[in-house]
C-alpha cells in the first residue's frame, strides 16, 4: 500500500508525548508525506493548521500512527476497525504489547511504513451484546477482552454459562473473562489463562478467583456464541470491555459474546517475531 497521508493521535498524558509527535510529524513531512493530528495533539504541537476530527481521519489518512501505551492503543483500534485503518503503535507506556516502534527510532520507522516495509496482521475482535428483559440494552466491542463480574471487595458473582446453546457451567467467583488471542497477554493471562498465539481464531474463557478448586480455563471456537447468565444476590454487577469502557449489569442480565464483524489491522515489522516479544516483554529477555 502506498502511504500518502499519515494521522497522528496522541496520549499527550504521557511524558514528552507532544515533542514526539512534533518530531514525527516532520519526520513524515521530510519524505514528502502528509500529517494530521486530533485536534488537541495540533494545538500541543503548536501546528492548529493539522488538526482534524477524528471522525475525518476515514477516507482522509492511509495509516494511524497511535502515540501511548497498550491501553491508548485498545481505544484507537476500537474506534478505527470499522474502517480497516492499518495501525503502528509508539511505545509512550511501560509494556508497549502491542505497539512496534519506539520514541528513539522515529525517522526508521517512518521510513519503513513509507517504503511499505512491513507486514498487516489483522487481530479478531470480539463483541458483546446485553439484553435485558428480551431488549439489548448495551453493545461493546473489544480486542482483548470481554470481562463480566462483581465489583465490591468482599462480593461474589454467579455466572452461569453455555456456548451455543449447550450448558458449560456455573462459575462462582469474582467473574469470567471472555479474551481474544490477543488479549491472552492482558487480563486473561494475570488469571490464569493460556498463551495464544495472535493468529488463532479461539476465544478464552478465563474464570477470576473461581471459589472452586475444579473450576479452569476453557478455549472454544471463534464461531461460537457465549451465553452468561448474571447471578448474585446483589446489584453490583458490570461488564467491561476491553478495561476501558464498563456497563452496569443486573441480575438476570443476559450476555451474548461472540465474534465481531470487525478485526484490527496493525502495522507488524516482519522480523519481530510473537514469540521474541513474548520474551522481551513479559520475561525481560532480549531475542537472540
Amino acid at each position: 500500500m502506498l502511504m500518502q497521508s499519515v494521522g497522528l493521535v496522541v496520549n499527550l498524558d504521557k511524558p514528552r508525548a507532544a515533542e514526539i509527535a512534533d518530531t514525527l510529524v516532520q519526520c513524515i513531512h521530510a519524505r514528502g508525506r502528509d500529517a494530521v493530528l486530533d485536534p488537541k495533539a495540533a494545538e500541543a504541537v503548536r501546528r492548529p493548521d493539522l488538526g482534524l476530527a477524528l471522525e475525518a481521519f476515514p477516507g482522509r489518512v492511509d495509516v494511524v500512527f497511535i502515540l501511548g501505551g497498550d491501553g491508548t492503543f485498545l481505544g484507537y483500534a476500537r474506534r478505527f476497525a470499522p474502517f480497516g485503518l492499518p495501525l503502528l503503535g509508539f511505545n509512550l507506556g511501560h509494556l508497549g504489547f502491542l505497539s512496534e516502534a519506539e520514541p528513539e527510532d522515529l525517522d526508521q520507522a517512518v521510513d519503513r511504513v513509507v517504503r511499505g516495509d512491513y507486514e498487516l496482521e489483522h487481530r479478531m475482535m470480539i463483541e458483546a451484546e446485553v439484553r435485558r428483559g428480551g431488549s439489548t440494552v448495551h453493545h461493546l466491542s473489544a480486542l482483548n477482552d470481554i470481562t463480566v463480574g462483581k465489583g465490591a471487595l468482599g462480593r461474589m458473582a454467579s455466572l452461569r454459562v453455555e456456548v451455543d446453546g449447550q450448558y458449560v457451567d456455573q462459575y462462582a467467583g469474582d467473574g469470567l473473562i471472555v479474551s481474544t488471542p490477543t488479549g491472552s497477554t492482558a487480563y486473561s493471562l494475570s488469571c490464569g489463562g493460556p498463551i495464544v498465539a495472535p493468529q488463532a481464531e479461539v476465544m478464552l474463557l478465563t474464570p477470576i478467583c473461581p471459589h472452586t478448586l475444579s473450576t479452569r480455563p476453557m478455549i472454544v471456537p471463534a464461531d461460537r456464541k457465549v451465553r452468561i447468565e448474571a447471578r448474585a444476590n446483589h446489584q453490583d454487577l458490570g461488564l467491561s470491555a476491553d478495561g476501558q469502557v464498563s456497563v452496569r449489569l443486573r441480575v438476570g442480565d443476559e450476555v451474548l459474546v461472540q465474534k465481531s464483524a470487525h478485526c484490527a489491522t496493525l502495522i507488524k515489522w516482519r522480523e519481530r517475531q510473537f514469540f521474541d516479544v513474548l520474551r522481551q516483554k513479559l520475561r525481560g529477555v532480549e531475542a537472540q
